[in-house]
């Protein structure tokens, strides 16, 4: 911890503490989404571990995170989880459960909170359950969904749904490996209710994150199908989002909706998830980083602030079923740097998958974007494991450049970039949850936005083109501001800026700063 000291005590950070009397603490946390298996191996076996987990909290902690989003930690059939086999065990190359309670306690203790991946439309199909099902066993005959005859009807994106077994078809969305739990069954809602109990309770997780969860009831209305988003879908998971609630009215659940927003929204005005998933903003953030664009980012955020109710959605950039940042980016730092700054001065509450934080790279298929976090330049290892090679090999693209020993102490680094945002992030209620207010401005590659709170007002303004420009006036339309007496560069490079001056509650061509640089990102406070 006393290497990141002085690097803490520039960016003044400070984690938000844990507030259990707030219902929706969610909103204040920058999330990190961690794959256990391959953030560290703490007994030298070359397969990460929650031990491991627990060892690496400081770095966690020195990043400035307030939550934790584990990948599955149940017991599972393949190496990512999402097939599991034991809902009430946890996985055994991962450790035990007083290995993970030990970890609960310990994130707890840094004022980390927690929250575990959920499966709940399928199993493996090598789950006790499904065997006694395919088996005829009574209690659990109707437990998935069967036909004697193959109904032959695509899956929810055209794939193949229907799998023999013996002399019947069972339904599987996603392979013949995971088949669909049956909800039209009541002992199947309710014993999923007992595993939500479990680990709320027992394993006392702060949360769930709900996987593909617009496919868990599927339903049929006069002869029409709906395989995905079905309105039975959305009540059953209120329902079960109530459940939670009733046994912690503080835990938090997000559920993956890899869809538009005009799908995904519907989930959180229903209540059936606290949060979800932004899928359509995470990719114009990458498009226009790439791109030097700003117009289609502004559009998507004007459309997606519109559809959520209180900025309840999480946006990300990247996550384990998508290619890394610096994969998409051509490996080029400078516009890594550029999404960073879109996603954490963003509404809403932001997700970083593992790695992007160091500009780890990798390209499907999915175990290469699932690759041995780099802690340092040992080759074959980079410090993930005492092992002399780890269960999954590193990054095709790794270098020492790419690790944390090597950006710990750097300014200008990916790592130091991503700290000092969260910092600022962690410091601001404007950032964590102001009004957003969106600016026009005269040059095509700059972005900005104003994010106000009751103390606070900030000014957003990056510059996402490779080139500088000084001809970028901003303007606002209907916004009711007041007047401002000055500007103050929180964020940035800039010396000194110069305060807008407002008509009729707008901002009418305001250059703050004479000249922004090339992909230069400036955060300005201004004062009334």
């Amino acid at each position: 911890m006393k290497r990141f000291l002085p690097l803490l005590i520039l960016f003044g950070l400070a984690l938000f503490p844990l507030q259990a009397q707030s219902p929706d603490w969610w909103r204040d946390a920058t999330w990190y989404l961690l794959f256990v298996r391959s953030f560290y191996d703490s007994d030298g076996d070359g397969v990460g571990d929650l031990r491991g987990v627990i060892e690496k909290l400081d770095y966690l902690e020195s990043l400035g995170i307030g939550g934790l989003w584990l990948m599955p930690v149940n017991s599972a059939a393949s190496y990512h989880g999402y097939d599991a086999l034991d809902y009430y065990a946890v996985e055994p190359d991962y450790g035990t459960k007083d290995d993970f309670n030990a970890l609960i306690e310990a994130a707890h203790a840094r004022g980390l909170r927690v929250i575990v991946d959920l499966v709940l439309n399928h199993t493996s199909s090598q789950h006790p359950w499904f065997l006694a099902s395919a088996r005829g066993d009574e209690a659990y005959a109707d437990w998935y969904v069967w036909a004697d005859q193959n109904p032959n009807y695509a899956g929810p994106w055209g794939q193949v749904a229907w799998h023999r077994k013996g002399s019947r078809f069972y339904y599987g969305a996603f392979w013949s490996g995971m088949p669909d739990l049956n909800y039209a069954n009541p002992a199947v809602t309710a014993t999923m209710y007992d595993v939500a109990r479990y680990w709320l309770e027992e394993m006392r997780v702060d949360g769930f994150r709900l996987d593909a969860i617009k496919y868990v009831v599927e339903s049929e209305t006069n002869g029409v199908r709906l395989l995905k988003n079905a309105p039975a879908n959305r009540q059953w998971l209120t329902a079960f989002n109530d459940h939670v609630k009733s046994i912690n009215p503080n835990a938090f659940v997000i559920g993956e909706v890899w869809d538009a927003t005009i799908a995904a929204e519907r989930y959180v005005r229903e209540d059936s998830v606290d949060m979800v998933f932004e899928f359509d903003l995470a990719q114009e953030f990458l498009n226009a980083a790439r791109t030097g664009r700003a117009e289609p980012l502004i559009r998507m955020l004007r459309n997606v602030l519109r559809a959520y109710p209180d900025d309840r959605f999480a946006p990300f950039l990247t996550n384990h079923d998508l290619p890394r940042v610096m994969s998409q980016v051509g490996g080029d730092e400078s516009i890594a740097k550029l999404a960073a700054s879109l996603l954490l001065t963003s509404p809403g509450a932001p997700f970083i998958y593992y790695g992007e934080e160091i500009g780890m790279s990798g390209s499907k298929p999915d175990p290469r974007i699932r690759t041995p976090f780099q802690w340092d330049e040992t080759p074959t290892t980079a410090g993930f494991t005492r092992a002399r090679r780890p269960y999954e090999p590193l990054a095709s693209e790794f270098s020492a450049r790419y690790t944390v020993a090597s950006q710990a102490a750097d300014p200008q680094s990916l790592l130091n970039h991503y700290r000092a945002l969260i910092a600022l992030r962690n410091r601001s209620e404007a950032l964590r949850r102001g009004a957003t207010i969106q600016l026009s401005s005269t040059d095509r590659s700059v972005y900005a936005i104003l994010r106000r709170s009751q103390d606070e007002t900030l000014l957003v303004l990056i510059n996402l083109a490779n080139t500088p420009t000084s001809s970028y006036a901003l303007s606002t339309r209907r916004a009711n501001l007041p007047s401002f007496r000055s500007a103050e560069v929180i964020f940035g490079t800039a010396r000194a800026a110069a305060a807008p001056s407002i008509t009729a509650g707008d901002i009418r061509d305001y250059i703050p700063l004479p000249e922004l640089g090339a992909r230069e990102v400036v955060v300005l406070r201004l004062r009334p």
